[in-house]
């Protein structure tokens, strides 16, 4: 029981530890937003194991806050994006992505 606490939880640090730096280096807003998922899920996984581990089902409450704010924050942040790709003019038309909104010519690229 001890080596399974200490190898789930040094392999859930070890991540841990690597999304941290991926958080901090990372050189764009959507590889900091991945970061910050992944550092939820491994909490949310490190919340798991302790309760099962220990047996204690009180911490299930806390385990779904956990995701639904993972969950929350993702949508957020692409739907945040996803509104930066819209084209200015109005029209609505998505513009797609920044290198491809200047080929619209209607032709072929």
């Amino acid at each position: 029981m001890t080596v399974v606490y200490w190898l789930a939880y040094g392999m859930l640090g070890g991540g841990a530890l690597l999304a941290l730096v991926r958080l901090a280096r990372g050189p764009s807003l959507l590889d900091r937003v991945v970061a910050t998922d992944t550092l939820l899920v491994i909490i949310a996984a490190g919340l798991a194991v302790h309760a099962a581990l220990a047996r204690d089902p009180t911490l299930v409450p806390v385990l779904v806050v956990v995701s639904l704010l993972a969950f929350v924050g993702s949508v957020s942040v692409a739907r945040y994006v996803g509104g930066m790709l819209v084209d200015p003019r109005g029209d609505g038309q998505d513009a797609g992505p920044p290198e491809a909104a200047g080929q619209r010519t209607g032709g072929t690229p």
